[in-house]
């Protein structure tokens, strides 16, 4: 039912109940006529009619009547519905009347008091008519004042419920979309490295039409590996997809490896150059994998838009892990068409480990081409230091 109805409802049933009451004489006979108490006891019960829709004018209304009431009467129905027009302006209206109204109620109680046992000359006149005023006056508000402060914390503890529910969807989101975006950056240099090679190393085997049967031969072998590796890193990540654990991820792929790393590379028709200086050693798993999927990205970046030869240098510091991997750019297009993913998950790699990431076009010394450098910072912890070199003669 609509409260403004349901109050108006009210407002009838209590008038009509006060009507009883001044028919069965519970009012102060002073000889006036019952008619004239009505009007009083109306005015209140009009204050009950808006006590929900206007409760500031429901408190003037009932006011207004109760004066009256004490002029004619008083009568025992009107003092009681008054009580209702102090309660339902202290609960519906604005906090600072709700406030007003319990100081104001308790001094004119204790006005009351005073006044009456000042005129009886009696202390027990004065605590009866206290009491009685206090009854009247500073209960309801009082009441009202405890029920809205339980309102306001049931509200609030919603509005608080409500909060934690969006925080928490807000998180589950947020962990969604950085699990979509490891898949999709791992995903991106399984596929780009693998498959890459695979793509670049059939095409040339098509082009070239002098080929012998070894060099095709080498080359299909070449194929082969990248096909069976690519196949077993999709398997593994697989199968971390389908683990229902939460523990952290592992791998086997480490920057240790670089040079397996760039042996591949060779096979599949880049040249490389490889530089470690420092003392290799074995690092967390997320500075291993981070370093190794950065330099697997970049050699791919190099076969894909290079000119088939590029300069590695792993540096191992004391604090950090500097990786380099230079090559001159293709002055015609590319081997393969490139979307930039794959510069956005080295960013992302290096970050996620708190290194930093650059790349761009460079200019050599001593070279009028333009070369294309990349170069990630991975901090460790500090750790012996010396150096070493691995030249691609060394390899040979």
């Amino acid at each position: 039912m609509n409260p403004f109805r349901q109050d108006a409802l009210v407002g009838v049933a209590v008038f009509a109940l006060g009507i009883v009451l001044l028919a069965s004489g519970a009012y102060v006979h002073r000889g006036q006529p019952v008619a004239l108490l009505a009007v009083p006891l109306a005015m209140t019960c009009a204050g009950v009619v808006l006590r929900r829709r206007r409760p500031v004018a429901a408190l003037v209304v009932g006011v207004a009547g109760m004066v009256a009431d004490l002029c004619v009467g008083p009568s025992l129905g009107t003092v009681l519905v008054f009580t209702d027009n102090l309660y339902s302006p202290t609960l519906y209206g604005p906090r600072r009347l709700a406030t007003w109204l319990l100081g104001a109620t308790v001094v004119l109680a204790v006005v009351t008091g005073a006044v009456a046992g000042f005129i009886a000359r009696d202390w027990g006149a004065l605590a009866v008519a206290g009491v009685q005023a206090g009854l009247v006056l500073t209960t309801p508000t009082i009441t009202a004042m405890i029920i809205r402060q339980h309102r306001d914390q049931v509200i609030a503890e919603r509005v608080r419920g409500e909060q934690v529910a969006r925080l928490a969807a807000m998180d589950r989101q947020a962990a969604v979309t950085a699990e979509r975006t490891r898949m999709a950056r791992e995903l991106h240099d399984l596929v780009a490295n693998h498959f890459s090679a695979v793509a670049i190393q059939s095409a040339a085997v098509i082009a070239r039409t002098d080929l012998d049967r070894a060099a095709v031969r080498k080359v299909l072998e070449s194929i082969r590996e990248n096909s069976v590796r690519g196949m077993a890193e999709m398997r593994t990540m697989i199968g971390l997809l389908r683990a229902e654990d939460e523990e952290p991820e592992t791998t086997g792929h480490r920057l240790r490896d670089a040079s397996d790393l760039v042996a591949r590379s060779c096979r599949a028709g880049l040249a490389v150059d490889l530089a470690v200086s420092g003392t290799p050693r074995d690092l967390p798993p997320s500075i291993e994998l981070a370093g190794y999927r950065i330099l697997q990205e970049s050699l791919t970046n190099a076969m894909k838009h290079g000119t088939g030869r590029a300069g590695v240098r792993v540096r191992y510091g004391q604090d950090e892990v500097v990786l380099t991997v230079e090559n001159p750019c293709a002055t015609g297009p590319a081997g393969l068409p490139g979307s930039g993913a794959g510069l956005v998950g080295m960013a992302e790699r290096a970050a996620l480990v708190g290194g930093t990431f650059t790349a761009g076009p460079h200019d050599a010394d001593g070279d009028a081409g333009r070369f294309w450098r990349v170069v990630a910072t991975l901090t460790v912890e500090s750790q012996p230091f010396e150096a070493k070199l691995i030249t691609a003669e060394d390899r040979a």
